[in-house]
């Protein structure tokens, strides 16, 4: 069996990070969204994966994956060259897929608990496709699931009035019929090729369409608030580890994990769960608290940050509490408290959201 990720999409609800690197390598606990996908479909037995990039920096993908052996897994690349489906992206995977059954998992998903039971499922079943499910509160987002008498019968695309709250969650299970269906196809009101409108066919055609609902948790990190919600998720179950230097004076509650060659400094304050990355420098008299994690060579001067995710290669030094954010690479916060005149000194790029 094979695997597809999907790597591509613009991100607009997720710029100004977007502007200089795809959505999927945002870091969840300083981890990048998409390696759990690729974790997942590693640890069902998938070793053979194709990552679909599109035209926002693609190279970054390829420099973080390059060919996959770090992973465990062999990785190929393909390129979609405009941003035309779900459905469409799958389409570029007929010659690596050949006729092999395969599972696809948009890149930008997390799911607790992973897909191997799934796999495994679909691998010793008849189905033609399976599709996993998940309820929501806001199915007019995701494509969703119309049922009779407990049967799949329908699934539409981001309907304005939804049959029911179950969401697919994008992962998909299938064979290499779904590829006829694809030809078929014709764009949809969003001008794109649907996934599933492609998996429809198959049930028009009689071909056996089955569902799982997760038992889990699942999120689509298409949202500030839902990678800040993701990395609590994951941060409440991480386990503590400490390979860097912790000074006197420090105190250290809960699941906290510190990398190596990061330093922390007398009169600190970490509460878990918080993750905090290599070579950083932080403190003295900081707090950290939970459902942080703090990425690669950050200096953190006082103040306090709590439920907040800072990329890496930053510097913080505002004697400010910070709360709820998603601060990207190589940013640099200072005190503007002994500026004259007084106020406040901000280059923010579009769709940035301040509350000062």
């Amino acid at each position: 069996m094979k695997g597809i990720i999907l790597h591509g999409g613009l991100g607009t609800r997720l710029r100004p990070l977007t502007h200089t690197g795809p959505k999927q390598l945002i870091p969840v606990a300083n981890k990048p969204v998409s390696q759990y996908a690729v974790e997942d479909l590693k640890e069902a037995g998938i070793e053979d994966v194709a990552i679909i990039v599109g035209g926002t920096a693609p190279e970054k993908i390829a420099e973080y994956y390059e060919d996959g052996s770090r992973f465990g897994i062999k990785i190929t690349y393909l390129k979609q060259d405009q941003p035309k489906g779900i459905a469409h992206a799958i389409g570029l995977c007929r010659d690596f897929i050949k006729d092999e059954s395969f599972a696809v998992y948009l890149g930008d998903n997390i799911l607790k608990g992973g897909i191997k039971k799934f796999v495994d499922e679909f691998a010793n079943s008849q189905c033609d496709a399976m599709v996993l499910l998940c309820r929501v509160k806001e199915p007019q987002r995701f494509g969703v699931a119309e049922f009779k008498d407990g049967k799949l019968v329908r699934l539409v695309e981001k309907p304005k009035v939804p049959p029911s709250d179950c969401a697919l969650i994008g992962i998909y299970l299938l064979k290499p019929v779904i590829f006829e269906a694809i030809e078929e196809l014709t764009p949809s009101w969003r001008g794109e090729l649907e996934i599933t409108d492609s998996i429809q066919k198959l049930m028009d055609w009689g071909l056996k369409v089955d569902y799982k609902f997760v038992t889990g948790w699942w999120k689509d990190t298409g949202k500030p608030e839902d990678i800040l919600e993701a990395n609590q998720l994951i941060l409440s179950e991480l386990f503590p580890f400490n390979h860097g230097t912790i000074e006197e004076g420090v105190t250290i509650n809960g699941k906290v994990g510190i990398d190596s060659g990061t330093l922390i400094r007398r009169g600190c304050n970490i509460r878990g769960p918080a993750i905090i990355g290599k070579g950083c420098d932080i403190g003295p008299e900081t707090y950290i608290g939970p459902y942080t994690s703090i990425g690669d060579n950050v200096t953190i001067r006082g103040g306090e940050i709590e439920n907040t995710i800072i990329i890496g290669d930053s510097v913080v030094d505002c004697g400010k509490r910070i709360v709820d954010s998603l601060i990207g690479r190589g940013t640099k916060i200072f005190s503007a408290d002994k500026n004259l005149p007084r106020g406040y000194k901000v280059i923010v790029g579009e769709n940035t959201f301040l509350s000062m």
